[in-house]
């Protein structure tokens, strides 16, 4: 397997977590695509809104809830629904999951270097 495609697939692998209402939600980070296609079903005018997007974009990373698939919105309307299906506590779970990782001081660091 080439680098390319181990990225891609450690990329792209899906994770299961579960939120604090107990509920599993399986999710994976979007792609180039997916996010292209997060700003079609947005609208002009919701896709330049950071804050809007930043939460759909967390809802958007939602493939399965309790075992049940849940399809790439492709409207507002679609979106605001997963949102609001999820919840706070989905939401929650999501950011905690694809926050990335906190960096570890390096030896250098210690070192006062």
């Amino acid at each position: 397997m080439t680098p390319t495609a181990i990225h891609l697939a450690t990329t792209n692998a899906a994770e299961t977590v579960q939120d604090s209402q107990g509920r599993s939600l399986t999710i994976r980070r979007l792609t180039a695509l997916d996010k292209l296609r997060l700003f079609k079903a947005a609208g002009p005018v919701l896709a330049q809104n950071p804050l809007w997007l930043g939460m759909a974009t967390l809802a958007c990373a939602v493939t399965d809830l309790d075992g049940v698939p849940v399809p790439p919105p492709v409207n507002e309307a679609q979106i605001e629904a997963l949102v609001s299906k999820l919840g706070d506590p989905g939401i929650a779970a999501i950011a905690a999951a694809l926050a990335p990782p906190a960096e570890t001081p390096s030896l250098a660091d210690h070192a006062g270097n």
